[in-house]
């Protein structure tokens, strides 16, 4: 790594830190004051406030870093500008795009960081944190807790079996008042109603499980059958699919999903078991928005160096109203593109990528004319 290289790189990675830390702080103290209420209502002690704090992070970090990585780049690029280092630099025969590249590195482990972030931790991170709000108030309500009348097909060597309709807990993962409708290779079926399951070593236990057997093209029951304990292990649905079933079936609520945060494993999954859904916008749109995800950050750093790296001696707070402009245009145009994907007027792949592309192009050619 060249001297500059060295030197470009501590003069951004430091107000990076501050950025990252400054946003952090000031979105978790908005946030607590903001939920406080809720916090009183669901009896929340302050380690109990700590952790959903804490489990928040995954999904402020998703905006903290592209925000703390675009304010860094304006402010250093600006402070270089007024002492007329960049000037500098480029008499010494260094391109624009050669000084790009120790700010791409940066904006690239940025990206591949959000990435990691946005598939690993995220989602699990948001349910839990959700499960630990309403923990309280789920024990109070009792009843009310369980998802009613829960239905999804399983597609399982070419055949489909229909699981439920069931009430369903999310926090145990439990089944109650399960009905399911098993296809046997030969054509035969089994209906099976129970008043309770649970997932335990891999598979599902039933209890007080009434079996009806059908043989194949016949619809009166040949055999019935009643037992108090019977292991399903044919059946594969974890407790975790259903709960991406349930996620991913609130889809059709725009409002929602315009909030949701669903992984690529979780969409690969999905379209997996359901592949009779072939082309779904809402999923699609999920999808290249997640791929885009980590783009951002690249595309911070075109449309950064445009707005910092002209020479003339100019104050650094003009760095941070550019950023606040940017951030505020971009994430606009991020949910206006969004909410047209996901209503399907607007082609998916189109509808993911359009903040990126539209900035990006703009930053390349913005950057192509600094001089």
């Amino acid at each position: 790594m060249r001297l500059l290289d060295r030197y470009l790189l501590r003069e951004l990675l430091v107000p990076l830190g501050y950025c990252l830390s400054g946003f952090l702080i000031f979105w978790l103290a908005f946030l607590t004051f903001s939920e406080m209420d809720e916090f009183q209502r669901q009896g929340l002690k302050a380690v109990e406030i700590a952790t959903y704090l804490f489990l928040t992070l995954p999904k402020t970090l998703g905006y903290a870093v592209p925000l703390g990585l675009l304010l860094a780049m304006l402010y250093s690029l600006t402070h270089h500008a007024r002492h007329h280092e960049l000037t500098a630099i480029r008499c010494a025969g260094v391109s624009l795009w050669r000084l790009l590249l120790p700010y791409l590195a940066v904006g690239t482990a940025c990206g591949m960081g959000l990435f990691l972030i946005n598939e690993v931790f995220m989602p699990h991170s948001l349910d839990d944190a959700d499960q630990l709000l309403n923990r309280r108030q789920q024990q109070k309500e009792g009843d009310q807790a369980w998802q009613r009348h829960v239905v999804f097909l399983d597609f399982t060597r070419g055949r489909t079996n229909v699981i439920g309709p069931f009430d369903f807990h999310p926090a145990s993962g439990e089944m109650r008042k399960a009905r399911i409708i098993w296809h046997a290779p030969d054509g035969s079926r089994l209906e099976l109603a129970a008043e309770r399951g649970i997932y335990t070593n891999g598979h599902w236990q039933f209890f007080q499980v009434q079996q009806n057997f059908y043989a194949p093209g016949q619809p009166i029951p040949t055999e019935r059958r009643m037992t108090n304990v019977l292991a399903l292990p044919e059946l594969t649905a974890s407790p975790a699919r259903i709960r991406s079933e349930i996620k991913v079936s609130s889809l059709s609520d725009l409002r929602a999903a315009r909030g949701m945060s669903l992984s690529l494993r979780e969409i690969y999954e999905y379209r997996r078991w359901h592949p009779e859904r072939g082309r779904d916008p809402q999923l699609d749109t999920k999808w290249h928005t997640r791929l885009a995800a980590p783009v951002t950050c690249l595309v911070v750093v075109l449309i950064a160096v445009p707005f910092a790296a002209r020479s003339g001696r100019r104050n650094v707070f003009v760095g941070v109203a550019a950023s606040v402009f940017l951030a505020f245009a971009y994430f606009m145009v991020q949910r206006f593109a969004e909410a047209l994907g996901l209503s399907g007027r607007l082609p998916a792949w189109l509808a993911g990528w359009l903040p990126n592309l539209l900035f990006g192009v703009a930053g390349l050619w913005l950057t192509a004319r600094t001089r």
